[in-house]
């Protein structure tokens, strides 16, 4: 999937003059965390997000340095503290430089962008011209709306065991001794492991094979220096 698919189309933004009390009301009133910054040619100059109104002079919040601080700042620095804290537009606290993604960025990468810049929404661009906006509630929403929407079918008791069997042999915490039985889409899975993780990795591989309908863990926990083993707790509890 790409940008495209998932991206909010309609996408309300301000201008670089639209005053900050205006666009925190406009904010409150979408439940959005942040806007897309538009001049009056069009183009993309920034975003302003909840972030950008933590330090104001109105709530008190406006940065307090200490003396010998503030030397060492110099008068710009201290400047640009002023402007952002006190100042009544937009242009005044918004982020100027801009991440940005196309509409054919795929999902992995807009996860990426905003992992490494540690931001909740990408404007989706074609040209010079937003055309929408991921945030990571977008990516939430393709999440519940996407998973296992479209059954496999070639989903059969004999195909799912090959699949889970195939992913998990291919990891590096797989089952000593790994196999599978399904049985009408339920699985069972059997094999030591040495990690509590290697468990719970196990199980999801198979939850999240098309066709599966349950998963039953039948994995013995193997102390890797004694050799002493415990059945999984699900075996446990059906014997106690």
């Amino acid at each position: 999937m790409h940008a495209l698919h998932v991206m909010t189309r309609d996408v309300v933004s301000v201008t670089p003059h639209t005053t900050i009390e205006e666009a925190a009301k406009i904010m409150l009133q979408m439940h959005i965390s942040g806007l897309p910054v538009i001049d009056d040619a069009g183009n993309l100059v920034g975003v302003v997000s909840e972030s950008d109104f933590l330090r104001r002079s109105e709530i008190g919040t406006g940065r307090k340095h200490a003396a010998w601080l503030k030397f060492f700042m110099g008068p710009g620095r201290a400047a640009a503290e002023f402007v952002h804290e006190s100042g009544r537009k937009v242009e005044d606290v918004m982020t100027r430089q801009v991440v940005t993604a196309r509409e054919e960025t795929s999902l992995a990468e807009l996860v990426d962008l905003m992992e490494k810049h540690d931001i909740k929404r990408v404007p989706v661009m074609r040209g010079k011209a937003a055309i929408g906006i991921v945030s990571r509630s977008n990516l939430l929403q393709a999440m519940a709306s996407l998973a296992h929407e479209i059954p496999d079918p070639t989903a059969d008791d004999e195909h799912i065991r090959e699949r889970i069997t195939r992913a998990v042999n291919g990891t590096d915490w797989r089952p000593i001794g790994f196999r599978v039985d399904v049985r009408k889409g339920v699985v069972h899975l059997y094999g030591l492991i040495t990690t509590d993780e290697a468990r719970r990795a196990t199980i999801i591989a198979a939850e999240n094979t098309d066709g599966v309908k349950d998963v039953h863990d039948h994995l013995c926990l193997v102390d890797s220096y004694s050799g002493y083993y415990v059945e999984s707790p699900e075996d446990l509890k059906a014997a106690g």
